[in-house]
């Protein structure tokens, strides 16, 4: 159990960092309430409309089309660099992968979910 004493400080040095961190604020922080500070702020100008109103659902299509393919890239990074150690079997199990995305991505073109109109 000595081996991991150093695990065992770092733990404890860490935890009492992290209270210190919650707690400092509460005890230092001002609780002066200016309508100017817990007003919406929407870059220089007054709101002009409410923050929980609807947005079209092309910016969660989008965002999710983004998602997968930075995904993919996550993916293609480790591949490349092991690629003469996976062999065969690991190249085409990654064209494999990457042409079910290519054809998900074909299908979400083909229904229009990447036209903004």
């Amino acid at each position: 159990m000595v081996e991991y004493i150093g695990v065992l400080v770092y733990f404890v040095i860490a935890s009492i960092l992290a209270l210190a961190l919650l707690i400092l604020p509460f005890i230092t922080a001002t609780r002066r309430v200016d309508p100017e500070k817990i007003s919406a702020y929407e870059c220089g100008f007054d709101p002009f409309d409410d923050a929980r109103g609807r947005f079209d659902i092309q910016f969660y299509l989008v965002a999710i089309l983004f998602i997968i393919f930075d995904l993919e890239v996550t993916f293609l990074f480790p591949w490349a660099v092991v690629l003469n150690k996976v062999g065969l079997f690991g190249f085409w199990t990654m064209m494999v992968f990457l042409i079910v995305l290519t054809i998900g991505f074909v299908y979400e073109w083909r229904k229009g979910a990447l036209d903004w109109s």
